[in-house]
């Protein structure tokens, strides 16, 4: 079975960092982007950082400057380093993935499970 898989939520004090992790497991022939996006309490879904397979990266701007995302292809992992983190980053953070199961078949879209980061005093 495929699937993503994260880790590395928690609680944490404003100001202060965390590191989520995601491994992609499973029978997988190739994982084009990877990334990370979050959804807050009564809140839409959205992006907060992505990676090619290539190295290029794409954030959301609430996050900028903050956050970095980082990718291991050969270890089909992606983890994301949060720092000077606000209360309003509270959120679920969801892994994602655009992956190809064969070589011939078309990239489908995996998400994780989800994983709570909380950030309060």
């Amino acid at each position: 079975q495929v699937q993503l898989v994260e880790s590395g939520g928690g609680l944490v004090q404003p100001g202060g960092s965390l590191r989520l992790s995601c491994v992609a497991s499973g029978s997988i022939f190739s994982i084009n982007a990877m990334g990370w996006y979050r959804q807050a309490p009564g809140k839409e879904r959205e992006l907060v950082a992505t990676m090619t397979r290539g190295g290029s990266t794409n954030y959301g701007d609430s996050v900028k400057g903050r956050f970095t995302i980082s990718r291991d292809n050969a270890k089909n992992t992606v983890s994301l380093q949060m720092s000077s983190l606000k209360p309003e980053d509270t959120a679920v953070y969801y892994c994602n993935a655009g992956v190809r199961l064969t070589m011939t078949s078309k990239y489908s879209e995996l998400w994780g499970q989800g994983t709570l980061v909380t950030v309060s005093s």
